[in-house]
């Protein structure tokens, strides 16, 4: 999207795509449940390279420049994308490589109080993607122009927030 002001084409701003589920757990143990259960409750279809009869694991590799990883049962490996920060159980940036052109994704946990967790999520980065890739890289329709990730992220924060309260339990 842009604008012409005094015979000058500017891009306007791409927003930040901002979600957030509140769990009823611990800092620690929402972290944990995220990172070390990420295959058991990510929504793999559609939400994935390789789909639920693919994929054997999902894992993190818990550092700055680690990897998460998509593992298929034939042995191949493919990265969702690399850690630019990694501060448990407070949050954790990654790129977000499935979009094409990398993307950023950061996740904060932030203790409500003892039992309470809200998870607040950013996806941003979109001024980096030219615009086939905002129309098409996600894994529903419309992509970032027509609010797929929105909606897709509105469905990953929700089976995670499923998942914690089945962890509770």
């Amino acid at each position: 999207m842009s604008t012409e002001t005094h015979g000058e084409v500017v891009d306007l701003a791409r927003p930040p795509i901002h979600q957030s589920t509140t769990v009823a757990a611990p800092r620690e143990r929402t972290f944990r449940v995220f990172v070390d259960r990420l295959a058991d409750w990510w929504p793999l279809d559609p939400f994935s390279l390789g789909g639920s009869s693919r994929i054997a694991a999902v894992t993190v590799d818990r550092r700055v420049g680690g990897t998460v990883t998509e593992h298929w049962h034939d042995g191949s490996c493919h990265a969702w994308g690399t850690l630019l920060a990694w501060d448990p159980p407070v949050g954790l940036t990654m790129t977000w490589n499935v979009t094409g052109t990398p993307t950023e994704v950061e996740l904060r946990f932030v203790a409500l109080n003892e039992a309470t967790t809200r998870v607040d999520l950013e996806h941003r980065g979109w001024d980096r993607l030219p615009p086939e890739e905002l129309r098409a890289a996600c894994a529903l329709p419309g992509g970032y122009s027509g609010g797929a990730f929105e909606r897709g992220w509105a469905t990953i924060l929700g089976a995670f927030a499923d998942a914690v309260r089945e962890d509770v339990r």
